[in-house]
């Protein structure tokens, strides 16, 4: 059981590329009695998730760049030091519309082990190359359950 101060400085801990974006982990929920997961996630334009649900609820807090979220019926664009709460259960998802970095924080934690699961571990702490091909969001819809997200697929 962990116990412990988590303290991360730039360039430490796991990070992942996920969806076109690095996602660089905080604190993991192995590391706070799964009590949270906090990300900092950097972000190319047009990126983000399906539409989704949270078995917990979310904090997303723009540190650079400007950001769509459509929460529910209610779109929302926010740019640096904006911060938004998501309660649990609101249908949500979020698409860059500049490059952005954005630090989520998760409650209770565990999404850190989601996106280990269907990220690439990052060889660098730099988005990852463009790809051709789109992402498998069969995978990450498979994947999310266990995770307590609920994914919608792409209409």
């Amino acid at each position: 059981m962990a116990n412990k101060v988590v303290v991360r400085k730039p360039g430490e801990g796991d990070a992942f590329w996920v969806l076109g974006g690095l996602y660089e982990v905080k604190a993991a929920s192995s590391e706070t009695n799964g009590s949270v997961t906090v990300m900092h996630m950097t972000l190319p334009p047009g990126s983000g998730p399906p539409l989704h649900t949270h078995a917990g609820g979310e904090i997303a807090y723009v540190l650079e760049g400007t950001v769509r979220l459509q929460i529910g019926e209610e779109s929302v664009e926010a740019g640096p030091d904006t911060f938004v709460y998501i309660p649990e259960g609101t249908l949500e998802t979020f698409e860059p519309t500049t490059e952005a970095r954005v630090l989520f924080v998760y409650l209770p934690g565990g999404l850190d082990e989601f996106f280990a699961e269907v990220g690439e571990r990052a060889p660098s702490r730099e988005l990852p190359p463009p790809s051709d091909s789109p992402p498998d969001v069969d995978r990450l819809i498979a994947a999310a359950g266990k995770y307590g997200v609920q994914m919608r697929p792409p209409a």
